[in-house]
């Protein structure tokens, strides 16, 4: 009686298979529209956790029109350090990685599209209305070779904006040629992407080595990858996608409220409201509303441009409560 009944407590506690045993696991995360602060900080966590859980890889859709060149490199920086495979998926048919977009698939340790999508148009833009324009960067050589001459003298802001244009250009092309020779991609192209605009489709990108595969479901893409050796932070990994059970992590309801104060037409308006609050008050001293709506405005808009961490804009909306709880 005494042996039965432990045959059947050890049983009972003899520990179960593993999902590990039957399937690998994977986080699966999505970039769906502009990238801002609030998509680093949520891809970023994302990274985080799939390295704290042991996941064997991170699956990242893409569907981005571009973003925050900060916000970018917050991105860029966390998939070159993961120990953890990043497979960066444009999908579903019809969606994009332009700009920004671009920057995380040549990153990424392997780049896969669906068909019907495209990359590129990678030039970097300045937010304000001085600022460079997109187009190709290496034509107005002959106008930054006068600048600071006398026959230039009389136009210093237009020269000022010619080596600003590029400088910020050479920049993203030294910066994506990294990522291209890092991960053994066109880096001629990529280079094309960014001083020209240039655009691929899936199977354009594919011919000329800047992606790695083009799948029409993510059945496919695992199908794909699967024995692939990348190289990651931690070493050499290979692929086991065979069996793989995907995790997907969705932007908790913090993420999705700083989605959509960070989103770029919100952003703008934001900034808009809260300098014609001010002005407002400024005209009208003691009206308080235009100046407090003003304030908060324009402390959200500073963090959705990046100007202040999230940190900082909280603690300057603090001592903005508190300065007017005193008043």
């Amino acid at each position: 009686m005494v042996f039965a009944w432990g045959l059947i407590l050890g049983w009972a506690l003899a520990p179960g298979p593993s999902l590990a045993a039957e399937s690998v696991v994977a986080i699966e995360l999505g970039i769906d529209g502009p990238i801002g602060p609030a998509t680093s900080a949520y891809v970023t966590e994302g990274i985080n956790a799939a390295r704290d859980q042991d996941a064997a890889l991170i699956l990242l859709t893409l569907d981005t029109p571009g973003g925050l060149d900060d916000a970018m490199r917050d991105i860029v920086q966390a998939i070159l350090a993961s120990p953890v495979p990043v497979v960066a998926y444009v999908s579903p048919d019809g969606a994009r990685a332009a700009s920004a977009g671009t920057y995380i698939l040549y990153a990424s340790h392997i780049a896969a599209m669906a068909p019907a999508t495209n990359l590129g148009a990678a030039t970097p833009v300045s937010l304000g209305s001085g600022a460079p324009t997109p187009g190709p960067a290496s034509a107005p050589d002959e106008t930054g070779d006068k600048a600071g001459t006398a026959d230039n003298a009389d136009s210093p802001p237009a020269d000022n904006a010619t080596a600003k244009r590029r400088k910020v250009v050479n920049d993203a092309v030294a910066y994506i040629r990294g990522l291209a020779d890092k991960r053994g991609r066109n880096a001629d192209w990529a280079e094309t992407a960014v001083r020209e605009g240039a655009s691929l489709t899936a199977m354009r990108a594919a011919e000329l080595n800047v992606i790695d595969a083009v799948a029409a479901n993510r059945g496919a893409l695992l199908e794909t990858i699967d024995g692939r050796t990348v190289t990651t932070a931690a070493g050499s990994v290979t692929l086991d996608t065979a069996n793989l059970h995907i995790d997907k992590r969705t932007p908790d309801w913090r993420m999705q409220l700083l989605a959509i104060v960070t989103h770029p037409t919100v952003a703008y308006i934001l900034m808009m409201i809260g300098i014609y609050g001010l002005i407002l008050e400024g005209y009208s001293p003691g009206a308080m509303v235009p100046g407090v709506v003003g304030g908060i405005c324009l402390l959200l808009a500073l963090f959705a441009f990046q100007v202040l961490p999230v940190n900082f804009a909280g603690f300057a909306l603090l001592l903005l409560g508190i300065a007017l709880m005193v008043a």
